[in-house]
C-alpha cells in the first residue's frame, strides 16, 4: 500500500516534534523518472495562492530540467492541468 503512494514509514526520535515531522512528510514531493516520455507532478492544491503555485511550478520545472542530460533541449512541451480542467500548454 505504501509503495503505491510513494510514502514509507518515517523514523521519529524522542527529540523531534511529531507535528513537524508529519508536516515535513506531507510536503514531500517525489519525482519518479522512468523510461516514459511524460510525467505528472502535483505542484499545488486549491487552498494555495496563485503566487505559491507559480513558485512551486517554477521550482519543480527547473529541478526536473536540471536532471536531464541536455537540459531544456530534451523538453518538447510543458502543460499545466488541474484535476478536472483541460491541459494548458506553457512551453
Amino acid at each position: 500500500m505504501y509503495a503505491s503512494l510513494s510514502k514509507f514509514p518515517t523514523l521519529v526520535t524522542h527529540q523531534e516534534s511529531l507535528e513537524s515531522k508529519v508536516n515535513e512528510t506531507k510536503a514531500m514531493v517525489k519525482f519518479q523518472l522512468k523510461k516514459v516520455l511524460c510525467m505528472g507532478v502535483a505542484v499545488g492544491n486549491c487552498s494555495m495562492e496563485e503566487k505559491q503555485i507559480f513558485q512551486n511550478v517554477q521550482l519543480s520545472v527547473n529541478f526536473l530540467v536540471s536532471l536531464l542530460k541536455k537540459n531544456w533541449q530534451n523538453v518538447r512541451c510543458l502543460y499545466l492541468k488541474s484535476t478536472m480542467g483541460s491541459a494548458i500548454r506553457v512551453f
